[in-house]
């Protein structure tokens, strides 16, 4: 079958970057405990094959004649409804507690990051590590927001859904989830030393209630679903999950299904698409500003422009202008090659406008699995020590003796970092998949499939190579 030669022939690539880590080498890498790795090969070698293998998946897709959507999803378990509802409610009031916590310790407790609960609970556990689960397992906020969790007690009160103005605006989309993720995500977070101070992180949470409730109040809860970012982030990175649930009247169905499966059917809107970009761009600048190169550039524009801190926001800014902009160019470029291959003459539109809009929304998702995969490569220690380091502070908090955890003692630099390379490529490799698979499905015939994928493909396997460049750099801050 064409899948299982595809399957051989992805497979094959990615064998091949595993083994050529293990030949030899030189090429520094991200610290993990204050120290650095020599990678067992030349970082040349790396990425023409970490390249390589995108482009043979691109390839394989490419001489197929049968679609990615053909493999299926696969029912693993009906659970009770109402089990699903406790565990559920369970969840969220144990979060609800978290948060909570966080708000109170965050004031009074010792303001200092590493030993007080809000800022190692709120950083790490909760904005990084739901993000891993909703990568995992799909979305788990619309069960665990507090956000909503408040707005539903000030609705019991009332006795009635509350929307003071009406209907959330059109023409607004999920613009004030983009901004809150540049704000939140790409600048406070990244950029700021908000999450070094529990009385700042706690000040970043009264006001993030603040406006997601108060919102909530004045538009109806469509407004966490339009203006939430954490909210639209776990969202997005669900689409990635392998895992599906569908609700009936008395059971919940948990299927499996292909990591591509949720990344091709088109986002919402213009702003949802720069949502999705920012993502991407987002995680790959947190890397960034870690190397050498970013500390030149950085002091370099602070000497031409002669500003000092505002610097680093500026070039975030400009950074995903650039990132939205080659995304948006490529889309059009492919759009316009494979919609001039076409067999018939119709055209994609999108809702009345350019016929490239349609087209952004349709390729947007097919980039979520790259976030998706430098989110986990990136994140992943830094949520397992951050929980096992919740676990001692609550310990201490109730007076129960704990040693200090160790979750991640056994995990060598090494083993550390082929496992970002090894992320990195699966999820290049996954988008691929998914960008040939809407392909298909927008131009109607192989051949202008081909054409029309292969602007994105090129730019996916420069991405992979920026992205195993980055995580090539020693840390320097």
């Amino acid at each position: 079958m064409a899948l299982h030669r595809l399957g051989r022939g992805a497979l094959t690539g990615l064998l091949t970057v595993v083994l050529l880590i293990l030949v030899s080498g030189v090429a520094s890498a991200h610290n993990v405990g204050g120290t650095r790795f020599d990678s067992p090969l030349p970082l040349s070698l790396l990425f023409a094959g970490a390249g390589g293998t995108v482009a043979l998946t691109g390839i394989w897709l490419a001489v197929t004649d049968r679609s990615a959507t053909d493999v299926g999803t696969h029912t693993v378990a009906m659970l009770d409804a109402r089990i699903v509802r406790w565990v559920s409610r369970i969840a969220a009031g144990v979060f609800f507690l978290g948060v909570l916590v966080a708000v109170v310790v965050g004031f009074l407790g010792r303001q200092v990051a590493a030993e007080n609960f809000a800022t190692v609970f709120t950083w790490s556990v909760w904005f990084r590590g739901l993000g891993l689960v909703a990568i995992l397992v799909g979305s788990p906020w619309r069960v665990l927001s507090p956000w909503r969790a408040l707005y539903r007690g000030l609705c019991r009160l009332e006795g009635d859904e509350i929307a003071l103005l009406g209907n959330y605006p059109s023409w607004l989309g999920s613009w004030p989830a983009v901004a809150g993720f540049v704000v939140l995500i790409g600048i406070l977070e990244n950029l700021t030393v908000v999450p070094q101070s529990p009385a700042l992180t706690t000040v970043l949470l009264a006001v993030y209630a603040l406006a997601m409730v108060g919102g909530a109040v004045l538009f109806g809860p469509v407004w966490f679903d339009r203006a939430d970012p954490l909210g639209v982030l776990y969202r997005l990175f669900g689409r990635v999950a392998g895992v599906s649930t569908e609700r009936s009247s008395g059971s919940v169905e948990i299927s499996v299904r292909p990591p591509w499966r949720g990344c091709t059917s088109p986002v919402a809107g213009p702003a949802v698409v720069v949502f999705v970009v920012a993502a991407v761009y987002t995680v790959s600048f947190d890397g960034f500003t870690n190397t050498r190169q970013y500390q030149s550039l950085l002091f370099s524009a602070r000497d031409l422009v002669g500003i000092g801190s505002e610097m680093e926001i500026l070039l975030y800014v400009v950074g995903l202008l650039v990132f939205t902009g080659a995304f948006v160019l490529t889309v059009l470029v492919g759009d316009s090659i494979g919609v001039s291959d076409r067999t018939d003459s119709a055209v994609t539109t999108d809702g009345g406008q350019l016929a490239w809009l349609g087209a952004a929304r349709a390729f947007a998702p097919t980039v979520l699995p790259i976030a998706a995969a430098y989110d986990v490569a990136h994140n992943y220690p830094y949520v397992i020590r951050s929980t096992a380091r919740i676990v001692e502070l609550s310990a201490t908090s109730l007076d129960v003796g704990v040693q200090s955890l160790e979750p991640l003692g056994w995990l060598s630099i090494p083993v550390f970092w082929g496992s970002q390379v090894f992320l990195i490529v699966v999820g290049h490799v996954i988008a691929v998949v998914a960008a040939h698979t809407v392909a298909v499905e927008r131009y109607r015939s192989l051949s202008a499939a081909r054409k029309g994928h292969l602007p994105l493909l090129v730019l996916m396997i420069g991405y992979t190579v920026l992205s195993l460049w980055i995580i090539s750099q020693p840390v320097v801050r």
